[in-house]
């Protein structure tokens, strides 16, 4: 569900990939889609974008207004190394990924929920990697290990934002780093169904405030941290392929409950199209 492969597409093939989900949290719903679209341009090199849609839910306070943009990232996969079987070389590469300020992320009045985006600019440097191994049975493990690093340029806010100001708030946000790590494995059960897990760590510093509050002379100025957070979870699946190039994923992340991190179960679906 949540390792991505290594592999690059052939030149001049597409793979379309919409995922459709829901952050169930005790208090809220996020339900959302981010879709994959990825083009081999070259030899071991692929290029993508992967735009995003919201929509949130709140047992407390207004529901979003509709159907909002999020943040888009755009995508560069250049790969390394191929594995061949009696190999301890695995199939490697890098990948960049640059988050475009697109979602609403302030001014958002009386309607939290309406924040889809972060504001900033990110970049997340990876290293993907994967191997397979023959089971006994003649069936296929195969297994990724993807390690990811994600830093954000300092952005603008005003009023109401998902940074958690109010209204008259004037200054700054600095989204904090994080590091993210993720081993998956999957077992082919025949040729056409596949059980896949993920077990992820992810860890995230502190992302700083400050500013001042327009409205409130007796408040001159504002600052605060979010503080570090580390959050565990997993993610079980079960694929579908009726063709080489075309499958369907069914699967839950479960977060558990971590140093300022809340629990939450997110189920998805997701389509595999390869043209």
């Amino acid at each position: 569900m949540l390792a991505a492969s290594p592999n690059t597409l052939p030149p001049g093939h597409f793979l379309v990939e919409p995922y459709i989900y829901d952050v169930r949290t005790p208090h809220s719903n996020g339900f959302g889609s981010l879709t994959y679209i990825n083009f081999g341009l070259a030899n071991n090199f692929t290029v993508g974008v992967i735009p995003t849609f919201g929509f949130n839910m709140v047992s407390e306070g207004m529901n979003s207004s509709g159907i909002g943009v999020g943040d888009v990232s755009l995508l560069a996969q250049y790969r390394l190394t191929q594995f061949h079987e009696g190999s301890w070389v695995p199939t490697t590469a890098i990948v960049v990924q640059e988050g475009l300020p697109v979602g609403k992320y302030d001014r958002l009045g009386s309607r939290p929920t309406d924040g889809m985006g972060g504001g900033a600019y990110s970049t997340q440097l990876s290293l993907y990697s994967q191997r397979f191994f023959w089971m006994p049975n003649g069936r296929i493990l195969r297994t990724r290990l993807d390690l990811s690093h994600t830093f954000s340029n300092s952005v603008r806010v005003e009023d109401v934002s998902v940074y958690g100001t109010g209204a008259g708030f004037r200054g700054r946000a600095k989204p904090g780093m994080s590091q993210f790590v993720d081993l998956a494995g999957e077992y082919s059960v025949t040729q056409r169904w596949v059980l896949a897990l993920d077990l992820t760590y992810r860890h995230g510093t502190s992302t700083k405030v400050s500013g001042f509050d327009s409205v409130d002379p007796e408040t001159p100025s504002v600052f605060f941290e979010s503080g570090s957070s580390d959050a565990f979870g997993f993610a079980p699946g079960v694929e579908y392929n009726w063709s080489p190039n075309f499958g369907v994923l069914v699967a839950a992340r479960i977060i558990t409950r971590g140093h300022n991190t809340a629990s939450s179960v997110t189920p998805a679906i997701a389509l595999n199209m390869f043209f």
